[in-house]
């Protein structure tokens, strides 16, 4: 089925919990599986430095498992290239990764980052994968995305997010602004317009309507609200509230 806007279930956190103590439960292969049951379009999951999350035998563990395309968050380093490589996901989105942080921050300064993450861009593209760059909607980011190369990027909704959750309706509706804004210029650029972090049943129907978003990437929310209502009824919850956002009769 083709939609207008793709669901990317993120499954890193089926593995922070299965990490807090040891051994094999839960499997986030399983939670790859039950998500594209329920409806999702692609799997997303993030290889960190110090493999808080997912680790390569995950990745190797998903070839063949699913039939859904597999989207590799990394940083810009060679070791995460070397993986990369190695596995050849349909899609590698660079991101920001500091050891102490949480969770991601933010976006990645790829003005600042040029000579760091333009060759890494390259070799990617040159490996047949689609590179995405994870970034906030900001018009030199934008920019300089295309310049590299990048086929996609993903625009953070972590501000907006926050915004939401501290009932700040004002700033919520400028950054808001902003984002939609950033969508219309990276798709005039012909960059292909993704959005994530953050995204809740209660923020996600504003964003999925940005008619030039073509995929968010979900994940926390979805593994946290699994807990009390399953994984299955919470990837349909959310998938339904973004067809309806975009006002789409595709996923009937």
């Amino acid at each position: 089925m083709t939609r207008d806007l793709r669901l990317g279930v993120n499954i890193d956190h089926v593995a922070t919990v299965r990490n807090a103590r040891g051994g094999v439960h839960p499997d986030p292969v399983r939670a790859a599986r039950l998500a594209e049951a329920a409806g999702a379009d692609g799997i997303t999951l993030h290889i960190r430095e110090d493999r808080r999350h997912v680790r390569e035998d995950d990745l190797r563990a998903l070839a063949g498992a699913v039939r859904l395309p597999i989207n590799l968050e990394m940083a810009a380093t060679a070791e995460m290239l070397e993986i990369a490589l190695r596995h050849r996901p349909h899609a590698v989105c660079i991101v920001p990764e500091k050891r102490e942080e949480r969770t991601t921050e933010g976006g990645l300064d790829v003005a600042r980052l040029h000579t760091t993450v333009a060759p890494i861009v390259r070799t990617l593209v040159d490996a047949g994968a689609r590179v995405s760059l994870f970034i906030e909607p900001d018009p030199i980011h934008i920019a300089v995305a295309e310049a590299m190369g990048a086929a996609v990027v993903e625009l953070h909704t972590g501000a907006y997010a926050d915004a939401c959750a501290h009932g700040d309706t004002e700033r919520a509706q400028a950054i808001l602004g902003t984002l939609r804004a950033a969508a219309e210029r990276g798709a005039a650029r012909g960059l292909e317009i993704h959005a994530g972090h953050g995204l809740t049943f209660d923020n996600v129907s504003a964003v999925a309507a940005i008619p030039e978003v073509r995929e968010l990437n979900i994940g926390h929310f979805l593994v946290g609200e699994a807990i009390f209502t399953g994984l299955d009824a919470a990837i349909r919850r959310m998938r339904a509230l973004m067809d309806a956002a975009r006002g789409s009769e595709a996923a009937a």
